[in-house]
């Protein structure tokens, strides 16, 4: 299991105009800030103001100006399942996004068989096209959402392309492309539509970037999602990336699997999921990442 290199403490400075935006939405003047540690790439803090109110506040003015508004979306998006707590978006702009302040609670003994089957019931929210109406991020990077014609249908080649491919090219261009990976990579291609055959689903509504860092336990002790990669994929690839960084128990898998049986499989197919966030995090990170990536590759040799 990897380590997710991805923890900072806040020290943010709540901007003029982010604050007077945030009194005209609210209705109310902001009193207090607390920051929060915690996240891979901005700042966040706790705000109250003089109604008595709490919210969270994130912010950022070095990301692109669209990424607080493709959180957004994500987050308004995966509201549509109702079935797993999404925090309420508030207001949002170009360096900022703030929250619905959720409070933390302590996990109901029931909470993994709770969150499996809520996650479950989450995929079962489906669509007729993989992708998504926009591109967004999966950390820093953009993911690729908008598919071609045939991606539309074919989970296979909207996978290989706007996930895989996507990745390594950043790669090349960030310098971590070997004859090693390149090799991995072309002999992937060549056997992907066999490794992916027999699992063939309608697309579902996925987080996206689901590791046990991007939910929250709530105060009535149940899950929360946060900080999405939103898309309509295959929900075996959400699956995977929960193993990638611990934080999900096999009650959680048996919850979800008693809810919405997987295919056949799924144990193989499952490291071509995770390659994906495993590039990504080379792409992000460095080097560290270059030989699990390699390794993933190669189980398929």
């Amino acid at each position: 299991m990897a380590v997710r290199n991805c923890w900072k403490k806040s020290g943010m400075i709540l901007l003029p105009d982010i604050k007077s935006k945030i009194e005209k939405i609210t209705g109310s003047k902001i009193l207090a800030q607390a920051p929060v540690s915690g996240g891979c790439i901005s700042d966040s803090c706790i705000i109250e103001t003089s109604s008595g109110q709490k919210f969270f506040l994130k912010m950022n003015s070095s990301l692109p100006d669209d990424m607080f508004t493709k959180e957004a979306n994500g987050l308004n998006e995966l509201k549509k399942a109702g079935t797993i707590r999404i925090p309420e978006v508030i207001s949002f702009g170009e360096s900022y996004i703030l929250l619905e302040q959720v409070n933390s609670g302590r996990k109901k003994n029931y909470f993994s068989e709770e969150f499996g089957s809520r996650l479950a019931k989450m995929h079962l929210y489906l669509s007729n096209e993989f992708g998504f109406y926009e591109d967004n991020y999966i950390g820093s990077t953009i993911q690729i959402n908008i598919p071609g014609e045939n991606e539309k249908i074919n989970w296979t080649e909207f996978y290989f392309n706007k996930r895989i491919l996507f990745q390594f090219q950043l790669a090349e261009k960030n310098g971590y492309s070997t004859p090693e990976l390149q090799s991995g990579i072309k002999n992937l291609e060549s056997k992907i539509e066999n490794i992916l055959s027999g699992s063939e689903e309608k697309p579902s509504l996925i987080h996206g970037d689901l590791w046990g860092g991007n939910y929250l336990v709530d105060e009535s002790g149940l899950p929360c999602l946060i900080d999405p990669a939103v898309y309509y994929g295959h929900r075996e690839a959400e699956l995977a990336m929960t193993k990638l960084f611990g934080g999900f128990d096999k009650t959680f898998y048996e919850a979800y699997n008693e809810t919405y049986p997987l295919k056949d499989g799924y144990e193989y197919r499952e490291n071509i999921y995770k390659l994906y966030h495993v590039l990504n995090h080379l792409n992000l990170f460095g080097r560290g990442y270059y030989s699990q990536a390699i390794s993933l590759l190669n189980y398929y040799r």
